[in-house]
């Protein structure tokens, strides 16, 4: 894997579609704070190194609201990779307050037929588990997650408050 061209290509996703309005998810864009932590330069795209535990214990948020590890999908199958990430969240992140999300190209997540994933790499986004969970909930206040399958939001906040609640 080409990192230079992986973060390029990150970052390019982020602007193109994380960021934006869709009318599938009810004019909101799939993340409502993504454009402003960008513009802060609060996301920090990173090559992952080893393997995503190891790696993940590792991780310093420093002063970002977004840690990104990426890995070649062909390295870490989706199955074995959000094991890993999952067994490092129980492990190593949950005692500092962090949560790390798997993005599998192989492992399709879809809202309201909007494909979420990056679709190229495997990632691991970690934040801070406090502050996406206040955020989540600002947005669930608003309506962000009405009309999204249950099953889905299920999976989603694993591990994290329902912000619906």
């Amino acid at each position: 894997m080409n990192f230079e061209q992986a973060k390029q290509d990150i970052e390019q996703w982020i602007v193109d579609f994380v960021e934006k309005p869709t009318p599938l998810l009810n004019g909101w864009a799939p993340c409502p704070y993504a454009r402003q932590a960008r513009l802060s330069k609060k996301v920090d795209i990173r090559q992952g190194c080893y393997n995503p535990i190891d790696d993940l214990k590792h991780v310093i948020m420093n002063d970002f609201d977004v840690v990104a590890l990426v890995y070649g999908p062909e390295r870490w199958p989706a199955e074995e990779f959000n094991q890993l990430v999952d067994t490092a969240n129980m492990v190593h992140l949950s005692s500092q307050g962090l949560i790390a999300l798997a993005d599998h190209p192989d492992d399709a997540e879809s809202v309201n037929g909007v494909a979420m994933n990056q679709g190229t790499y495997a990632i691991v986004f970690v934040q801070d588990l406090a502050k996406l969970n206040h955020f989540a909930k600002v947005l669930g206040n608003k309506g962000f997650y009405d009309g999204w399958d249950e099953e889905y939001l299920k999976v989603l906040f694993a591990g994290r408050e329902d912000p619906r609640s």
